[in-house]
């Protein structure tokens, strides 16, 4: 059974408005972990809400990086395979110039 206010359901989501934590009562004092001011787990919650809100900038702005990245990549292939293309027709242009020139040198 859920009841707002529980550890899974907070009555809030406000870090401010929330119940600070308090020590334990089975354990004894001073016994595992000191405790820690609530300021400090209130700023901790909230740095960690801005880098969640944050982090979806960041994941598109690396997908758009990857995008333009690739995007280069393919102009790239692009420009050699024209130049490659340019470079044969050049060669079958010249050795049809060579062989005309052979044959009227010939005659």
């Amino acid at each position: 059974m859920n009841i707002a206010g529980t550890i899974d359901r907070p009555l809030t989501h406000d870090p401010k408005k929330q119940a600070p934590m308090k020590p334990s009562t089975t354990e004894p004092a001073g016994s595992a972990i000191p405790d820690f001011t609530t300021v400090g787990a209130t700023d901790l919650r909230q740095n960690r809400t801005r880098e969640m809100q944050l982090q979806p900038e960041a994941l598109a702005r690396a997908h758009m990086h990857e995008r333009l990245h690739a995007a280069q990549q393919e102009r790239r292939a692009v420009s050699l395979a024209a130049a490659r293309r340019m470079q044969r027709r050049a060669e079958r242009a010249s050795m049809r110039a060579r062989r005309a020139l052979a044959i009227a040198v010939m005659q």
